[in-house]
């Protein structure tokens, strides 16, 4: 079975206040998860009464679990999706509006309101916060006073994951990281991505930042319209060289940490992975989204959050885009 968008007027729209206000398990889990629901039954600006019709005619929208065509069963992570883009039809939910921690599939919002907001070629000269992260923390080593373009900033935050990198995107943005987020938050709401809060760039946690799988199926979607976007996410290897504060160059070199694109997981037969991002931290646990086609090249988006271990969020995730051959 597979949830459509035949429904009219969906879209449950929550402040961003009122988000705040619904604190998160200690598994990064919301013990009052919202639905979608009709949006005359709910009082609303005028903006997003709006887009109320727009909305539910551009997405796919689904209120149930969908087990598939396949009675393929995601057993180990907390909440999973699969969304054909083009048709607009859900094949696959498991959870899809629960609310939990997204790790460094935050950074997929970020890429978004940068590349809507900023400049490709911009040169973002980097503060002394690039460097205050939690130990541990992915990075790639910048500092106060580097220099380097939005492009390789991009990079870095998509493919390495770097978490200094979100910092000095969202300072050069927004001056702050607590405005960039402001950014993230107007943005998620205005593409109907009501169920989500962001407090960072980066997605290190912290109790009041949190999404869905449906949020991201939507931040995503958004993602995919810019063409750089989707050349990152899809480039496995990438070098170059950035600036530190006295001129030197500083050589950058970076691998993916999608297992798909390296080729150590492979996706079903007549489908191909275009590329997406992990992440992973001790309250989400191990998530992915990925951009697929199928044989015919049409798009898909696959999201699993919350699995234990990074081995088997990749199977569970080969397992889910079989549903996609059974069409």
């Amino acid at each position: 079975m597979k949830c459509t968008n035949r429904l009219r007027h969906i879209v449950s729209v929550i402040s961003i206040a009122s988000l705040s206000l619904m604190s998160l398990t200690a598994c990064g889990k919301s013990s009052l998860p919202l639905k979608y629901t009709d949006v005359n039954n709910i009082s609303t600006n005028h903006m997003l009464e709006n887009k109320a019709d727009s909305f539910a005619s551009g997405y796919a929208i689904c209120n149930e679990d969908i087990l598939g065509d396949l009675g393929i069963t995601i057993e180990d992570a907390s909440a999973a999706g699969l969304f054909d883009v083009n048709n607009k039809n859900v094949l696959y939910a498991k959870d899809i509006h629960d609310r939990f921690s997204p790790a460094s599939l935050t950074k997929i919002m970020t890429a978004l309101v940068a590349l809507k907001y900023g400049n490709i070629d911009d040169v973002i000269t980097c503060s002394e916060n690039v460097s205050k992260l939690e130990s541990g923390a992915t990075a790639i080593g910048l500092k106060a006073g580097d220099q380097l373009t939005m492009n390789q900033a991009l990079h870095a935050l998509l493919i390495k994951s770097a978490n200094d990198a979100g910092v000095a995107i969202a300072e050069h943005i927004a001056g702050s990281v607590d405005e960039f987020a402001n950014m993230m938050n107007r943005e998620a709401l205005s593409i109907g991505a009501t169920n989500s809060h962001f407090v960072n760039p980066h997605g290190l946690s912290d109790n009041d930042h949190y999404t869905t799988v449906y949020d991201l199926y939507l931040i995503t979607n958004e993602a995919i319209k810019y063409p750089d976007f989707n050349e990152i996410i899809h480039t496995t290897d990438y070098e170059t060289v950035y600036n530190d504060s006295e001129g030197n160059d500083i050589p950058l070199k970076l691998s993916t940490t999608n297992l798909f694109l390296r080729g150590d997981y492979s996706a079903p037969e007549r489908i191909t992975v275009v590329g997406g991002k992990t992440g992973t931290t001790y309250v989400a646990g191990n998530c992915l989204d990925l951009i697929v086609k199928d044989e015919s090249g049409n798009p898909y988006i696959a999201i699993i959050l919350r699995a234990s271990e990074r081995g088997i969020v990749n199977e569970e995730m080969s397992n889910m885009l079989k549903e996609i051959n059974s069409r």
